[in-house]
């Protein structure tokens, strides 16, 4: 086994993508929102401040609700009945109990660290909808001041919100925001400031991670911070390991936090420095790995950050099909139709080994016999004649299979 992964690693390294370079700008004071795809290498810019709360969309029971903490907006329960919406008095403030975001799972917001059951209310069961209970104010960097109610939710979230003017309540609005709205987005969003929805956030497939500001918790213990950083999909694991050899997806350990690239690549001490030692192996859900790490970083003056990336896929672990064979295979994806297997057949192997591959809908369309001689082996496959997309790869010893993605561009 380890013959076989040296000599295959060895074998993709060669094979691997290009370094690529990245120049990503935040702008100044942070204005923007960047959402990244390492696979297009396509930036998409929103305006920071072009949304006040998000509202989690994912299906009609699955509740979310996170406010902007990147523009500094401020949270608090202010009550826990509906009737206290009535009452709101904001000379009151030091009574508030203040919410955050988690910037460790999307679906935590503020909102949903409230008292009640489920964050902003009660779960009905006759009904199947969270009726709403708690009361909040969102104080707003230029002091300005809101309250906040979001009245009940399943599949829509209704709300109603009123603004201080310094001497009164102006007069409620009433609004909903459906799941309907944008359905490939995690999230959907809406401006109190501007009284509409906004789109803030590509399609779901679309990026794999968000340069941006956010709150987090630092020393000492228990105080809370805005920062300047990356969060990653949903549906990106990340693994870090500060190295400065050849690149190594394996062995690593594949975290699901949104903050796993975070904010900490770069330090500040009188002007900005750049760990580019420290490394992040960006996994997508269709077991694509990209390596990148970070060369420089402006600050708040330009929100200018750079960056190289690799696609490193090519070196991912081979696996055992049995006690006595092990296969893998590169590149992948592969940009010409050309895949190469390689496999070890170790001990006494009397099983007859194939390679098989399937279209998603599970149409085998490829099948070949590979050797079931001890030795280590590397066969190279034309599986240009099928269309781009996704396959599943069967190695085959046997009753013992092992199954890999394969992406053809």
């Amino acid at each position: 086994m380890k013959k076989l992964l040296l000599s295959a690693m060895l074998l993709a390294t060669t094979l691997m993508s290009a370094q690529e370079a990245v120049n990503i700008s935040m702008g100044a004071g942070y204005s923007n929102e960047v959402y990244y795809k390492l696979d297009t290498q396509t930036e998409t810019i929103f305006t920071a401040a072009s949304w006040d709360v998000a509202f989690l969309r994912n299906n009609p029971v699955d509740v979310g609700v996170r406010v902007n903490d990147g523009i500094g907006i401020k949270v608090y329960e202010v009550a826990n009945t509906p009737g206290g919406y009535d009452t709101v008095d904001v000379t009151d403030q030091a009574a508030w109990i203040e919410l955050i975001n988690s910037d460790t799972e999307w679906k935590d917001g503020a909102f949903m660290k409230a008292s009640a059951a489920f964050g902003f209310g009660e779960y009905n069961p006759s009904t199947n909808t969270v009726e709403g209970t708690i009361v909040f104010v969102l104080q707003y960097e230029d002091g300005t001041f809101r309250k906040f109610f979001i009245e009940s939710y399943f599949g829509a979230y209704d709300f109603k919100y009123s603004t201080w003017d310094g001497a009164n309540w102006s007069t409620d609005i009433n609004t909903t925001v459906a799941n309907t709205s944008n359905p490939d987005n995690i999230y959907n969003y809406y401006s109190l400031q501007n009284e509409e929805e906004v789109i803030a956030e590509p399609a779901q497939g679309d990026w794999d991670f968000v340069f941006r500001k956010y709150t987090t918790f630092l020393d000492p213990p228990g105080q809370f911070y805005n920062v300047t950083g990356v969060l990653q999909n949903p549906t990106v694991t990340v693994a870090q390991n500060e190295e400065t050899g050849v690149a190594n997806p394996n062995g690593l350990d594949y975290l699901e936090e949104m903050n796993t690239i975070g904010f900490d690549w770069k330090n500040f001490t009188g002007s900005w420095t750049i760990n580019s030692d420290q490394k992040y192996y960006v996994k997508q859900d269709n077991n694509m790995v990209y390596r990148l790490f970070f060369t420089g970083f402006d600050g708040s003056s330009t929100g200018n950050l750079t960056f190289e990336f690799e696609d490193v896929s090519g070196l991912l672990g081979f696996e055992n099909v049995t006690e006595n064979v092990s296969f893998g295979m590169y590149p992948n994806p592969s940009m010409d139709g050309k895949v190469t297997i390689v496999y070890e057949n170790t001990g006494s192997v009397t099983e007859n080994n194939a390679v098989k591959i399937y279209a998603m809908t599970g149409a085998e369309v490829f099948v070949t016999a590979v050797s079931s001689s001890n030795g280590f082996y590397n066969k190279s496959l034309d599986v240009s004649s099928l269309q781009s997309g996704i396959y599943m790869v069967s190695f085959q010893s046997g009753d013992a299979n092992v199954t890999k993605k394969l992406i053809i561009k």
